[in-house]
């Protein structure tokens, strides 16, 4: 072993694939952004995810308007599209149009889903007490939506460097599982 920056960290420990998350101002106008920082704070009654949107994001001012948004999950062949999104303003752009991505209609939520990712979680602030420390949010996943005949499923990681890694193999250890069981479907 040798020493590595601990203000790198974050490197060593990405929480899950890069996502797109949308959201929609209370003017109607719906925006995108790209996020990488998210995890899992509680997966059940209720499904909780921390994200990270920071008042220096575009999407700040509608989740913190209206309370909602959507987490849509791109695959490897939006790689392109998912980093040029993180490097242009919602302030300057219709990035649905830019992109040429799809809105979707989201069934609890006003933010739209992506219909090119291949899912979609709609979310509902549920705890903003980190916030302004941290740009911490507390989105309660309210309603998920897969495309189960999407072809290309593998999601991006991204190494926080430019460079990202994509999902393999999957591997089923669920018989090894013996105490999460009731997790398995």
């Amino acid at each position: 072993m040798k020493p590595y920056p601990a203000a790198k960290a974050y490197r060593l420990l990405e929480p899950g694939p890069v996502v797109l998350v949308t959201t929609r101002a209370a003017t109607g106008r719906a925006n995108i952004m790209t996020m990488g920082f998210h995890m899992m704070v509680q997966h059940d009654s209720p499904p909780l995810i921390g994200a990270c949107i920071g008042p220096w994001d575009f999407s700040f001012a509608a989740l913190h308007e209206t309370g909602e948004c959507v987490i849509a999950i791109p695959t490897v062949d939006l790689a392109a599209t998912m980093v040029d999104i993180g490097n242009c303003s919602g302030r300057d752009v219709d990035k649905f149009a830019r992109f040429r991505l799809t809105e979707a209609p989201a069934r609890a939520v006003r933010a739209p889903l992506i219909a090119e990712c291949l899912a979609n979680i709609e979310c509902r602030v549920a705890d903003t007490a980190l916030v302004d420390a941290y740009g911490l949010w507390i989105l309660e996943a309210v309603q998920a939506w897969t495309d189960p005949d999407r072809k290309e499923r593998r999601m991006l990681h991204h190494n926080g460097n430019g460079t990202f890694t994509v999902d393999g193999r999957v591997i089923n250890l669920q018989e090894r599982m013996v105490l999460w069981k009731q997790f398995q479907d």
